[in-house]
């Protein structure tokens, strides 16, 4: 294997173990946790990576780009509440970023990424109250915050954990009739919604940047 071949295959190897060790650990996700994981040494991600706050950057723009994609994808459907239901369901597939909400520096590349995937999925969101398939108090913020909850499954992970792979199956199954349920919430209904809608300051402004350093 050439150098640049398997510099190629670690740095596939770091970010795919990085979401899963942040996926069981959250903030408390540790450089060394994730290189085991991985299956190199921790100066093998240094390398690449030099400190945890850019590892977890280049997760966070992956992850945007992909969502830039999806709302693309949700877009093109004919039907609005199909775009809406593959957005959603493939978003949560992705699983959830939330603990690195406040733990990262966040660069200009990330914002502009977010103002473009952010300018697509309101157009989406917009699509469906026209066509009158998503609840009329339902708002943008609303279907993140449902995106974000199903993006982590602890009855899956805590299966995994215990290496319980004859019930894996299963679980998968009860989780997607979770998302299921939690979809047909977003269908039309005469019973209003508790509160006030969440406002995007709610859900952005955790994101406030701190310097993770090297730990």
């Amino acid at each position: 294997m050439s150098r640049h071949a398997e510099a190629e295959r670690n740095d596939h190897a770091l970010l795919k173990a990085a979401r899963e060790v942040l996926a069981a650990d959250g903030v408390h996700a540790s450089v060394a946790a994730i290189a085991a994981r991985a299956g190199v040494g921790i100066g093998s991600l240094y390398r690449r990576y030099r400190s945890k706050d850019e590892l977890f950057q280049r997760l966070i723009e992956i992850a945007l780009d992909q969502w830039s994609e999806l709302s693309s994808q949700a877009l093109a459907c004919e039907d609005p509440w199909d775009g809406l239901v593959h957005y959603v369901t493939s978003s949560a597939g992705m699983g959830t970023l939330a603990p690195l909400a406040g733990m990262v520096t966040i660069t200009d590349t990330m914002v502009k990424q977010h103002a473009r995937s952010n300018e697509a999925f309101d157009q989406l969101i917009a699509n469906a109250h026209e066509a009158g398939v998503l609840r009329a108090d339902v708002t943008a913020i609303d279907v993140l915050l449902i995106i974000e909850q199903l993006g982590k499954c602890p009855l899956i992970e805590q299966l995994q954990q215990q290496g319980r792979e004859d019930l894996i199956e299963a679980a998968r199954n009860a989780e997607q009739r979770v998302v299921a349920i939690a979809l047909a919430g977003l269908r039309p209904s005469d019973q209003p919604l508790p509160g006030e809608p969440p406002s995007m300051d709610l859900f952005a402004q955790r994101w406030a940047s701190v310097d993770l350093g090297k730990s």
